[in-house]
């Protein structure tokens, strides 16, 4: 059902286009009184005309479109639809002032010179119409990233071609990487202009994330990172494994070397009256924060188990 409307589109259109054919062949209004100046016959094979180039443009728009959909690659669809939308749209623009004017020439150079007089008069919708072309080509993010625009910081729900739309997390409402609820569009231009962090992009879903539990000095070190280590292992076991994977297969195809354990690490800093034990494990950037509360609770159920082997601080400086 969904194919009918663009093949029927298309079959209309190539229908209308051979009817002006005739119409200009046959003259059948040959003998009627001009209307408003026109010659009837004229008239009705632009109108006739124009509708064809619409008609087709349309359906052969839907058609690459159900194409690019047919991936079932979400992003790549979405892309290719914005582009299909410039291109279709602008062909079809053209082709119906051409029909009306029967000038192409004469049209193609007042496009430009039009063209030459707008870039003046709408500067920053062209500079995002310019950031849109990067960002199809270049890809810093897409539908579906969560990222960091300038001071935006959400999920990418759409890119337009001069603003892209974030579902916006953090902001003045919440916090901890929550979503907020609200919509933040942001001007595609200021991709040129400022820095983009696209979490979980350079080819890996995963990012690298940490906890801190501050504990005292007596307590047993060795006994206290192990303690994390196990619970990141068994909180995220297969998940962090496919994660690491990904992400030396990422750092693959780049000339960074960087060591990557094979799983969670703890580091250790000194406080002022305590020592700071660093958790570092993989997730994915929108568990984040779930599998960061999640560690939370088991680390410190552990240490509970067990004070005899490991104490917190009590100093008003905590």
């Amino acid at each position: 059902m969904n194919r009918l409307v663009p093949v029927g589109s298309v079959a209309v259109g190539a229908l209308c286009a051979l009817a002006a054919g005739v119409v200009t062949t046959a003259a059948p209004a040959a003998t009627l009184p001009a209307l408003g100046g026109y010659d009837l016959d004229v008239a009705l094979a632009k109108v006739l005309l124009a509708s064809a180039v619409v008609l087709v443009c349309y359906g052969a728009y839907r058609l690459a479109l159900g194409l690019a959909r047919s991936s079932g690659n979400k992003r790549r669809a979405h892309n290719a639809r914005n582009v299909l939308r410039l291109v279709f749209g602008t062909v079809g623009a053209v082709g119906v002032l051409a029909v009306a004017t029967q000038q192409w020439l004469g049209l193609l150079f007042s496009l430009g010179v039009v063209g030459f007089a707008i870039t003046f008069a709408l500067q920053q919708p062209l500079l995002s119409l310019i950031a849109w072309v990067y960002i199809t080509v270049k890809q810093p993010y897409g539908v579906g990233d969560r990222v960091r625009i300038g001071e935006a910081k959400g999920d990418v729900i759409e890119v337009d071609f001069l603003v892209t739309t974030l579902w916006e997390i953090n902001g003045e409402l919440v916090s901890s990487n929550q979503p907020s609820g609200r919509v933040v569009t942001v001007p595609n231009s200021v991709v040129l202009s400022s820095e983009v962090v696209n979490f979980g992009g350079g080819g890996s879903p995963y990012v690298w994330n940490e906890i801190a539990v501050q504990v005292a000095y007596e307590t047993d070190l060795d006994f206290a990172r192990e303690v994390m280590r196990e619970e990141a292992t068994d909180l995220l076991g297969e998940e962090m494994a496919r994660g690491i994977a990904a992400y030396r297969e990422a750092l693959a195809d780049t000339p960074v070397e960087l060591e990557v354990h094979d799983g969670p690490s703890v580091n250790v800093t000194q406080g002022e009256s305590w020592v700071e034990l660093r958790l570092r494990y993989l997730t994915h950037p929108r568990r984040g924060q779930r599998v960061k509360n999640r560690l939370y609770e088991r680390v410190l159920e552990r240490f509970n188990d067990h004070p005899d082997r490991v104490a917190f601080p009590v100093s008003r400086n905590r």
